[in-house]
């Protein structure tokens, strides 16, 4: 296996641990607030159908796995977001925040006022409570990350307007 290879193949798997032991993290607190008494709870990978992303708040062909909500007390939501190229969101806001865990592929993120910057696997990507920013895969390949957000009153999200091709292509 030549050196470029087996790099890329640590880094693979470094992400796959990194995603795992997110997902352990997440999975802890969702069952935090329970009863001692109470089962932990796991949700088999596959048990849950793949949705579609609404064309309301995406742009392109994206599909969400792995949705998760914490239950009691716990506040955190998420789940697997996979975005085919040139795909996105529509600009939205997060009450507390948004982190986003790139897994495969080349993705872009961007807030209203900044620029466009490119994400990759490995990459952790903090959106500040309130700031109104979009994510999606680069306009020639796609891109996976997991997100996770917290609930505020219930609500993890404020969807807006679409992003344009002209915002896109930035």
């Amino acid at each position: 296996m030549t050196q470029t290879r087996q790099t890329a193949e640590r880094q693979r798997n470094a992400v796959k641990r990194q995603a795992l032991t997110i997902t352990s993290l997440v999975l802890a607190a969702s069952v935090a607030s329970a009863q001692s008494d109470q089962a932990i709870a796991v949700t088999r990978a596959g048990s849950q159908p793949s949705t579609i992303g609404s064309a309301e708040s995406f742009t392109g062909s994206v599909r969400i796995d792995s949705r998760f909500k914490g239950s009691g007390a716990a506040r955190i939501s998420g789940g697997t977001v996979t975005f085919e190229p040139g795909a996105r969101t529509a600009w939205h806001t997060h009450p507390l925040g948004q982190t986003l865990i790139v897994t495969t592929g080349i993705g872009r993120v961007q807030n209203w006022d900044g620029a466009v910057q490119e994400i990759r696997p490995g990459d952790t990507v903090w959106i500040p409570p309130g700031v109104k920013h979009w994510h999606g895969a680069s306009a020639t390949v796609g891109m996976s990350h997991i997100a996770f957000s917290e609930a505020l009153d219930g609500k993890t999200v404020e969807w807006m307007e679409q992003v344009s091709d002209e915002q896109y292509e930035r």
